[in-house]
């Protein structure tokens, strides 16, 4: 514990770490001990968790801040809770099913003076196997694209770039340095105070998945940079707080794709197609919702394993 508290007065000051935790156990004390040494402030938002993962924290490390709601309130509002009361200049929003390299931060503070106007900064999201993980450079999944690859047809990309576009980035060969990217993901997104007041808080309309994509639609707007940087490197155990609530996940996912396509996209595409992308979705949530359901009641008979 000493040297955790000696290492969070030696670094930068300028950083607040903000996490929204729920239910994520013992991951959370994890991603908070990879962050310790690279912010001057641990701010984690609690959801209403019925674990005790803030209890531990609270043990450990009795100076970080912790926000427990009464109710979950969805990760937009927590990420704004925690932003009313941050104090640094900058901004790390960071999943509880994180882990951060030692130098993560520095890497990403040291890229947004690569370029004028950067607004929002991200890492290189692995999985444990250090694979690369998608999300974490992106283009913005239009209507279109998302069309593209739900059938498929994004394998024919290599061929047909401009039609066949897909927005996952992953596939592409690593950068060597920062790149400047459309869309990165809300597990890690480094700003600067001034930029995310320029542009807005976290839309609380979203109440899970898309918030992030909605953020990064507004940075463009103004002219704010988003940067992809290779070298920060972030282990991501992805979908490991939500394994056990898919659909309700699903279902706030699939409304917040609506929501997201809606708000950006109606006045490009006209109103029958609109419509049809809305049909689209639901149909997809339909499939979703009949597979872990089958998958569900496959446990309870015995039949199928997790």
């Amino acid at each position: 514990m000493q040297d955790s508290n000696k290492a969070f007065t030696s670094v930068d000051q300028t950083v607040s770490v903000i996490i929204v935790n729920y239910n994520a156990g013992a991951l959370l004390s994890r991603c908070v001990a990879s962050v310790l040494s690279q912010s001057a402030e641990v701010i984690i938002v609690d959801n209403a968790s019925a674990d005790f993962s803030t209890v531990a924290i609270a043990s450990q490390w009795p100076h970080i801040k912790i926000i427990k709601n009464d109710s979950n309130l969805g990760f937009a509002t927590a990420c704004n809770i925690g932003v009313r009361v941050a104090t640094g200049s900058h901004f790390l929003f960071l999943n509880p099913d994180c882990v951060l390299s030692a130098d993560a931060v520095q890497r990403m503070l040291e890229a947004t003076d690569l370029f004028e106007n950067v607004g929002m900064v991200g890492g290189l999201l692995v999985e444990p196997d250090g694979t690369e993980q998608g999300g974490a450079r992106r283009a913005v999944p239009t209507p279109w694209r998302s069309f593209v690859r739900a059938t498929g047809f994004a394998h024919f990309s290599d061929r047909w770039p401009r039609l066949f576009y897909d927005f996952y980035l992953h596939k592409q060969p690593l950068p060597a340095a920062p790149v400047e990217v459309e869309a990165i993901s809300g597990a890690c997104m480094l700003m600067s105070r001034h930029a995310l007041e320029k542009v807005g808080f976290w839309d609380e309309a979203y109440f899970l998945h898309c918030e992030d994509l909605d953020l990064c639609m507004r940075f463009q707007r103004m002219d704010l940079k988003i940067l992809f940087v290779p070298s920060a490197r972030i282990v991501h155990e992805k979908g490991a707080c939500s394994h056990h609530r898919r659909v309700f996940v699903e279902w706030h996912k699939h409304k917040g794709m609506l929501r997201f396509y809606r708000k950006f996209f109606r006045y490009q595409y006209p109103g029958v197609l609109m419509g049809l992308v809305t049909v689209g979705v639901w149909l997809r949530f339909g499939l979703v919702f009949t597979y872990y359901s089958s998958k569900y009641i496959g446990r309870k008979l015995g039949l199928v394993r997790d």
